[in-house]
Parts: structure tokens; sequence; C-alpha cells
């Protein structure tokens, strides 16, 4: 046990996390060592929740129409960019996905919250059973109907309650029909929610464009967090850039321990710690995480361990090996898009939720096109030519969704299994398993991410910081 403690391997990357300690007289000798230890969910502050409000709610375009309905929410105005989903089910799953940060969410399903909201329970993992994140994601909601009362066996809470705790406005009672075909025609706009206000057209300047922030920064971890799996020996590098439950529990579930590092961490310094990386979902436009394009460039030019991305990190992935990305007109969110394997000819269901694209074309000669969009003919996934690096722009984990793409993690983490094995031809004292003290010391969740609070918030902060910034030159 001790030797597994102090082996250079594990100092090193305990030293590249940087985390501080603090040793005061005797401290503990040895840590309690378990690898099983459950992950503990801290109780979020609920400083953002506000009663119900039932107010007069209007939902308003920029340069566009203006919606009346009823406010089921948080009494909050917010603004954000407003997408549509014609996902049917699985509206817990996508208003807690980290990649609708910063927008107001549409559903095009007529009734939605018949089902409740199910409670926080986890895993045996410690992952959430049912949300793909800690708190509600989404800028705001905007419903044709809303149903007040819930029947599920699961459910814990009605949509309306939910919102109102985490202080996101909810809007009901609005033509979403008309909605969508606006934002079709137009692509997507920014957007604002106003409870108990009329709309005044003076304040269009007021509209945010979540776009010119650097949303992954938000919704990343601040510092490492650790996951065990009890079914395997595989260690996986996971950069966060958003990370959904359902990918870590992918990883998990097939065997990999995962550690999981803040979206800029310099991942190609410890990447030989690890058996693979892997780079998750995560929102806005990948050209604000340059730090992560930069790291997997160097991470490619200096290793050959195994990589795969999924959406956003499909993105950075493409991003790093030189290729570029576009902006969609309205993007891809829902659970039904057809995506067609280029190399077999099959055609997956997929689930998306994404508002950019890998241009493929601009592919550098030892990159190819692996998957491509049926209905649009984006791109929806790359490949290298002779190295185990892939990475798709649909999530193969669903939640919700199908599951008809699930085995590309059984793909990812074979091509993990033979990086493993041929590392132990050359290095046959090499273990990648995290020391029993290093899984002690890390988080078992995603550290210092704070919950959504809409984009009138971040201007304020932004106001906030222009008018010190000035105070300052004046001094």
């Amino acid at each position: 046990m001790l030797s597994r403690i102090t082996r250079p391997a594990a100092s090193a990357l305990a030293s590249n996390i940087k985390r501080p300690l603090t040793l005061r007289n005797h401290a503990r000798p040895f840590a309690t060592v378990d690898g099983n230890t459950p992950r503990v969910q801290p109780t979020p502050p609920r400083t953002r929740a506000t009663p119900i409000s039932h107010d007069r709610a209007t939902f308003t375009i920029r340069d566009g129409p203006v919606f009346n309905g009823k406010s089921f929410g948080a009494k909050s105005n917010i603004s954000g960019e407003a997408v549509f989903t014609t996902s049917l089910v699985g509206y817990p799953e996508s208003l807690t996905d980290p990649s609708y940060r910063g927008q107001i969410l549409v559903f095009t399903q007529p009734l939605i919250g018949n089902y409740g909201i199910p409670s926080a329970a986890r895993d045996e993992n410690g992952l959430l059973r049912y949300f793909e994140s800690p708190n509600l994601q989404a800028a705001g909601v905007v419903v044709a109907d809303v149903a007040e009362h819930y029947s599920h066996w699961t459910a814990v809470k009605s949509l309306g309650e939910w919102c109102a705790e985490e202080g996101v406005p909810a809007v009901s009672g609005v033509d979403t029909r008309a909605i969508v075909t606006y934002l079709r025609e137009r692509g997507s706009s920014l957007a604002r929610i106003t409870i108990g206000e009329e709309y005044d057209a003076d304040q269009d300047e007021a509209f945010v464009d979540p776009e010119q922030i650097n949303l992954v920064h938000k919704v990343s971890t601040k510092a490492p967090f650790h996951i065990s799996s009890s079914t395997g020996d595989a260690h996986i590098a996971v950069i966060d850039c958003g990370v959904k439950e359902n990918i870590l529990r992918s990883l998990v579930r097939r065997g990999a321990s995962v550690t999981a590092f803040p979206y800029d961490y310099p991942i190609h310094k410890v990447a030989h710690h690890f058996d693979g990386v892997f780079i998750t979902n995560g929102p806005g436009d990948p050209t604000h995480c340059q730090d992560t394009v930069y790291h997997l460039q160097k991470l490619m030019e200096s290793s050959q361990v195994p990589i795969m991305g999924i959406c956003l990190g499909h993105q950075l992935l493409a991003l790093g090996a030189g290729a570029r990305t576009i902006k969609l007109k309205y993007g891809n969110r829902a659970h039904n898009i057809p995506a067609l394997d280029l190399t077999t000819g099959r055609c997956h269901i997929t689930s998306q939720n994404h508002g950019y694209a890998v241009d493929s074309a601009t592919l550098p000669s030892d990159w190819k096109e692996y998957f491509v969009n049926l209905n649009d003919s984006s791109n929806e996934g790359i490949i290298h030519k002779s190295r185990p690096i892939f990475g798709t722009q649909f999530h193969p984990e669903a939640r919700g969704g199908p599951l008809d793409s699930s085995y590309l993690f059984d793909t990812y983490l074979e091509s993990v299994g033979r990086y493993k094995r041929s590392q132990a031809i050359f290095q046959p004292k090499r273990d990648s398993r995290p020391s029993p003290l290093l899984v002690d010391l890390l988080a078992k969740e995603r550290v210092g991410v704070v919950p959504t609070t809409g984009m009138e918030n971040l201007l304020r902060m932004g106001e906030a910081g222009e008018q010190a910034a000035a105070a300052a030159r004046a001094a």
C-alpha cells in the first residue's frame, strides 16, 4: 500500500495538479483510503430561489415578435439565446445539460411537465440518476402548456416548483409553433423573458449575447475530481467542458476510472499517467477555448494516447487538428436526428444539442469525416486515419434519446485497452491506476461550478467590472 501511495508517477501527477495541502502539527501520516467512498453532494445555497410566480410574462425576440403568456417559474427577468428542441421526453435531462447554459429553451412538445421532476438520487457510482448536472442550466424555459399536476413514481416536485427553486423564469401559454417557425426562418436569436412587466422597446439594448461569453469557464470544474470504477483498471483523463453525468457513467460502467480536469488544464503534461483522454460536451462557441485547443495540439504531437470527443469536445478536437468550426443557422437539438456512419454505411438515430459544427472541408489530410447528418448534411464526426482518435457531434450516451450509437464508448475503450497493453510491453512496471492517496485527496464531483443566474446577472457583473475599471483609471 505504501509503495502505491509514494510511487513516482502518482507524486508527479499530484504535483501537476497543484492541490494545496495544509499540514498542522502531526497531520495524519497515512490517509484513510477507501476507493468506494460515496460521493456526497453538498446542498447548494438557494439564494436565487423565489416563490412560484403566476404573473403575466413576456417572451421577446430581439427585432422580432413579442409573445405574452403566464409565468410558472421564478420571478426573474433574464436574456439569452433562444433555441428550440423537438425532443418529446427528457426535459429534466435537457434542462440540466450544461450545454444549454445561457440559452432560453423553447420546447416544441405541446405539454411539458406531466411527469414532474425526479429526486436528486444517485447511483452506485455516486452519479445523479435522473439529471445531467446538479443544477438547472438553461437560462429560461418556454412551453405552450405546462402540467401543474404531475404523475410519475420518481417525481418529487413539479416543473414550476423546480424552476422557482433554481431561480429560472418559465413561460407558458405562448404559441411555440410561431416561435419555432420564426427561429427556423431567422435562425437562433437573442431573446428576453420579462415577468410582471410590459414590454418596452427601449429595453432592446439590454439583450445580452451569451456567445460573447466563455460559458465553458462557467460550467467546467475548477479543480480535478475523481470517480473510481470497481469493474476495470483503465484510467481516463476527462477534460471537463461541461460534462454530462451520463458520459461519466458510460465510462465508469465500462471499467474505466476517470479523473476530470478543468477545461483549460494542460492535459499534455500529465497524459502519460493515463490510458486515454476524453473531451466532453459543453456550451457556446468553441473558439473561446483557445487554451484547450493549444493543449490538444500539444497532446496529439507528444502522445499516442487514444482520444475521444463528444459535441463541443468533438469541435475542440477538430480545432486542435487544424480544422475550422462554423455556427449553424438554428442548430440541431432533438432525439431523432439521423447520422450516417461513412465507414459502414449504417444510419443511426442520435440525440443532439449543438449550435456549432465542424467544417469538414477544412480537415487536414490525415483526418477524414466519420459521420454526416442526413437532415442538413452537416458534419457529425471525424476520425484520424491512422491513430485511435475520433470525435462525434452527437451524443452516444443520450439521456435522453436513443442508444443506437452507444457502442462508440466500447470502440473507444477497446483502443484504450490496446494502448494500455502496448505500454505494458515497453514499461512493464507502468501502473496507470490512481494512487489511493490521490483518490482520497481529490473531490468526488465537479468543483466550484456556480449555478446559472441568467444573462441579466452576467450583464450586471460586466457593468460593475467596467465601472470599477473606470473608477480605477480616474483615481
